[in-house]
This record gives C-alpha cells, sequence and structure tokens, in this order.
C-alpha cells in the first residue's frame, strides 16, 4: 500500500550517502485547491486559519502550497505554510510507531548526539550555509507549536499553565541571548539546555523537546528538507527500488473514507477485485472515518503473509468486503505500452516514476513496440517506430540516475542535466553517450504534476531540440535532495543538497519546463481492467495507465497530429 502524496521527489546516488533526492512539498494530496479559485491573498488565508482552528492541518498545508506556486515570494503565506507543515509532520510523526518506539528507546545522551550528527550533515552537505542562532530559534518555534498540538500534549500527558510556559519562554531567551551560537557544538549545548528547560518548567520529556527543536531545524531549511523516520526512510527505499510489501494499491484521502487511485497489476488487490474509484471505509472492522488518514494507512500495513479485511464502497455506492493476504509487489515505472496508430507507425509509453527498474523497463517497451510497429508494414523501406509519445504527466519524480538514462537513450551527445552545489560532491555534469540512441521523433506529454526528474527528461528533450514538449508548464522543481541515514537510530534525513540546471544552463525552481505546444486538457480516460472507459479529470492524470486516440485526450491528440505531420524518416527509430 502506498499512500499517495503530492510530495514529489527525486533521488540519486552520490558519495556519503544513500540517495539524494528532489523533492516539491511535503503536502498530501488529500484537498487539491487551486489559487485561480481564491480571488485574493486574504481570502485563501482565511480560509486556511480556519482549517488551522479544526486541526485540519494537511488541508490546510495543501492550501498554502498551492498558493506558493502561484506567489512564492508571499511572506503571509509562506509563514502559515511553515506552521501548517510543522502541525502536519508533527502530526506523522506521533502516528508513526517506528517514531514512537524511537522515542521510548533514547536517553538524553542519545537524543543530543543524534541532534549533533543531524547539524553535521548539515553544514557538511546543505545547500546554504546553516546559520546557527536562526536554527535554534526555529527549533523553539518547533516546540511552542508543540505544545499548542493536541496531539503531542495528549501523547505526553501535558497540562501546562500559562505561567510554566511564560517561564519556559522566558528561559529560552535566556539562552539565545547566552550563546554565540559560532559552531554547531554551540547550538547542540543550547538546545541541550532549552531541553532540560522544557523538561522542568513544562514537564516535556527531554528526549521529545530535542526531537521538536530537531524537526524545526530540518523544517526550516527549505521545503523540502525533513527529518525521515524509521517507516518513512524505508518507503523512500521502496519507491528506490519499485518494490514493497502490501496490497498493491496506491490511496488518497477523500472525506473519511480512502480512495483506491491505483491498482498495480499483479498484485493482492488485483487478484481481490478492487479497482480504481473504490473507497476503503473500513479496515479489519474499523472505520476510516473514526481515524486520521496515517491510522487508516497503518492498518493496510503489515508483514508479508498476513491477512486483512477490507470494506469498500464502490463508484455505485454498493459495499463489500474483501480479505486479501500481503504479498510482496512489484511496481512497474513503464506502464499503458502500446501502438497508437499502427499505419503512422507511432508508439506510446508512460513513464510513471523514475525507479531503478526504469532503464530496463524502458528499454523493453521500446524495443516492443519497435517490433509491434514493424508487422505488417508491407513497405520494407519503413521499419519500426516513426513517432513516440513519452507522457510524463503527473510523474512526480525518481532517481536523478534514472532520468539521465531515460533522456540518453534519445540524445546523441552533450549534456543533460548539471548539478551545483555548496559541497564538492555535490557538483556533477550528467552527459548523454552516442552509443544505443533511438533516432525516433518525440512529443513528450507534461503538466503541473511532472516535477524533478520528470523536467530534468523534458528539459534536456527541450534544450537538444530532441522532440516537441506538449501540455501545460511543469511543476518547477530545481533542488536535489540527500538521503542520509542515522547512524545511531533508524532514521533518516532528507537534505537539500544541490540544485540542478537543464543542459543551456536554466534553472526549474518556480519556473518549470514550458511547452513548446500550450495544451489545456478538460478530460482523459482511465482504461479499466475489463477495457472500460472511466472519465478522469485531467490534471490529476497521475492514475492514468493507458492511453487512446479518440480524441478524449487533447493532449494526446495534439502529440499524435504533430508525429504524424512530422517529415517521414528512413529508418527513423533506428539506433546510434
Amino acid at each position: 500500500m502506498r499512500l499517495r502524496l503530492a510530495t514529489f521527489w527525486l533521488l540519486l546516488f552520490a558519495a556519503g550517502t544513500v540517495g539524494t533526492l528532489l523533492s516539491t512539498s511535503p503536502a498530501p494530496a488529500q484537498v487539491r485547491f487551486r489559487v485561480a479559485e481564491v480571488a485574493e491573498i486574504e481570502n485563501l488565508i482565511s480560509r486556511g486559519r480556519k482549517l488551522e482552528v479544526e486541526n485540519r492541518w494537511s488541508e490546510a498545508l495543501s492550501l498554502y502550497e498551492e498558493a506558493l506556486r502561484e506567489n512564492p515570494d508571499n511572506a503571509e503565506v509562506q509563514q502559515h505554510f511553515d506552521v501548517a507543515r510543522l502541525h502536519y509532520d508533527l502530526g506523522r510523526r506521533y502516528n508513526d510507531n517506528s517514531f514512537v518506539n524511537c522515542l521510548a528507546s533514547m536517553n538524553e545522551t542519545d537524543a543530543v548526539d543524534l541532534y549533533a550528527e543531524v547539524m553535521l550533515k548539515i553544514q557538511s552537505h546543505h545547500v546554504d550555509v546553516p546559520h546557527w542562532s536562526e536554527l535554534f530559534n526555529d527549533g523553539a518555534t518547533s516546540l511552542r507549536e508543540a505544545l499548542a498540538d493536541p496531539t503531542f500534549v495528549n501523547h505526553h500527558h501535558l497540562r501546562p499553565t500559562a505561567a510554566q510556559l511564560s517561564n519556559y519562554e522566558s528561559q529560552t531567551r535566556d539562552i539565545a541571548r547566552g550563546s554565540s551560537f559560532a559552531t554547531r557544538h554551540d547550538l547542540r549545548d543550547a538546545v541541550r539546555q532549552a531541553a532540560l528547560a522544557a523538561q522542568s518548567q513544562v514537564g516535556v520529556p527531554f528526549v521529545a523537546a530535542v526531537f521538536e527543536y530537531l524537526c524545526g531545524v530540518t523544517n526550516s531549511l527549505d521545503h523540502y528538507t525533513a527529518f525521515l523516520t524509521g517507516d518513512q526512510l524505508d518507503e523512500v527505499y521502496n519507491q528506490i527500488d519499485g518494490s514493497f510489501v502490501g496490497l498493491g494499491i496506491e490511496i488518497r484521502p477523500e472525506n473519511g473514507a480512502l480512495e483506491v487511485v491505483r491498482v498495480i497489476p499483479g498484485s493482492p488487490a488485483e487478484f481481490g477485485g478492487m479497482h480504481e474509484h473504490d473507497r476503503i471505509v473500513a479496515v479489519d472492522g474499523q472505520k476510516t472515518a473514526d481515524l486520521n488518514t496515517d491510522q487508516a494507512a497503518n492498518l493496510l500495513q503489515g508483514p508479508e503473509g498476513s491477512v486483512v479485511e477490507v470494506t469498500l464502497q464502490l463508484p455505485d455506492r454498493s459495499a463489500r468486503r474483501v480479505r486479501m493476504r500481503r504479498a510482496q509487489v512489484e511496481v512497474p515505472s513503464v506502464e499503458g505500452v502500446q501502438i497508437l496508430d499502427s499505419h503512422a507507425g507511432i508508439g506510446y509509453l508512460k513513464i510513471s516514476s523514475f525507479q531503478k527498474t526504469t532503464s530496463r523497463e524502458l528499454d523493453a517497451a521500446l524495443w516492443k513496440l519497435h517490433g509491434e510497429a514493424s508487422k505488417d508494414r508491407g513497405d520494407s523501406n519503413i521499419i519500426g517506430m516513426r513517432g513516440l509519445v513519452v507522457d510524463v504527466r503527473g510523474n512526480p519524480g525518481g532517481l536523478l540516475d534514472a532520468a539521465v538514462e531515460v533522456a540518453d537513450k534519445f540524445i546523441e551527445a552533450g549534456v543533460i542535466v548539471s548539478t551545483r552545489g555548496r559541497n564538492p560532491e555535490e557538483q556533477g555534469t550528467y552527459s548523454a553517450h552516442r552509443n544505443g540512441t533511438w533516432r525516433v521523433p518525440l512529443a513528450v506529454l507534461i503538466d503541473g504534476d511532472s516535477a524533478s526528474a520528470s523536467e530534468i527528461f523534458a528539459g534536456a528533450i527541450r534544450d537538444h531540440h530532441r522532440g516537441t514538449i506538449i501540455g501545460t508548464r511543469s511543476y518547477g522543481k530545481g533542488s536535489v535532495q540527500g538521503i542520509f541515514p542515522m547512524g545511531r537510530v533508524n532514521a533518516g534525513l532528507r537534505l537539500t543538497t544541490a540544485k540542478f540546471y537543464s543542459p543551456n544552463g536554466l534553472g526549474f525552481s518556480h519556473v518549470g519546463v514550458s511547452p513548446d505546444v500550450l495544451v489545456h486538457n478538460v478530460a482523459r480516460p482511465v482504461i479499466g481492467e475489463q477495457g472500460g472507459a472511466i472519465e478522469q479529470v485531467a490534471s490529476d492524470p497521475v492514475h492514468s495507465t493507458s492511453a487512446n486516440a479518440s480524441g478524449d485526450d487533447p493532449c494526446l491528440t495534439t502529440a499524435l497530429t504533430r508525429l504524424r505531420n512530422a517529415s517521414p524518416q528512413r529508418y527513423s527509430a533506428s539506433l546510434r
């Protein structure tokens, strides 16, 4: 089972890290707000405040995230985003058994050592020079917000009075004034004193206080840096490998239920008869309406071979129960492989993510299309595909190496992407190789949810004039995040280490990739497992695994027209 988040990520392997992550936002895809619906920023913030009062932090975070996409320099929206993210991440941590167990197992020395380990990673690898006094204040803000959060207060059985809180705040200010913050060691010592003050004045366990100071730092550095619990770190590894133990579904919160947005082929969910748009309303007898999203999602998880019963509400409002056995699930990243126009020899494939297996999957898909397009041609001068549509709409990213490998299959020579960071290890230039290049004419489909690795691929195709980019402007993600496992506990750090640039030296942050042909979709078909078309809004194409040429998909129709009208090339799909 995977919980579908709006978080866009890009991982790459680098010296000293397990991976490097490009990530857009921690916000969940619970409710997608469009800023166009809000006449003024003031109205948007008013809506967000109402959600905050109701502790609906995931929805507030989504709202502010969308606002920042259109207004990246608005300080007030940024402030609300930061607060919402603190509360949202706190809720996720305290509903994560791996974090709760970690919290219970650590002593004071362990906690301070972990904090010091993270600060060393920040000093060595973060894209910007850290300012230790600011990081102390950010940690203090995190604990202050936690003391107003029911999840934190109830977990630790706290009932602080106004006087206790005031005394703690006063001591924290004294600690800040008394420290030089010249080095990370000064910051560590100040945090130790602040945690002791929180323990003595408010009753916060020392380890819990240090964790809030730690997470306050990671959240404040940028939108994408974050502390990862053990389970979250495992999920990152699963995303890298394209494999996990579960039911084989991707879900998103939907009005007290969990909506199935993808059923992975060959998974227990597929064998159990689950379909896209089914709504999970109970897990092992527990109603999802009585649980928060993470609690409900956690019930679906379990060891390989264990059994779970889910109650489904189907699109026709009928209900049924399904018992399934959890198993190892292999997640494909290249889907919907097919010849769209046999006469013109135009193929199609969708890359849903960039993972370890993507290059190998793409090779198989390209040769499959090449062979199918060659059948029954009757013209020996035309062999294989004469055009290819590569769909990366809704693709949130993946491995940098995979994005480079994919681009390298279509670009003969030159730079594909470059990275620039403060640490020399983060400086890199990735170039194409002539051998094995497919010369087939390309059309690349993008949208506002194409991010990170997708933008690297699309940007390289654009700058090398290798194909036509069709759709809407991509997300605009321009930084690299490294994944650092912690040495003392089962946890990790996602840390922004560099920025990446297109072959022409263009950045992506808040800019994205602009299409050569702008096409706004209205609706797209999703081909169901029984072959029936289920209409779906085009702004959420992440779940489409296939395509057709019926004209229901304006982007695809445009791509087909462009490729059909392209000048015929002899052996146009040949390799070099």
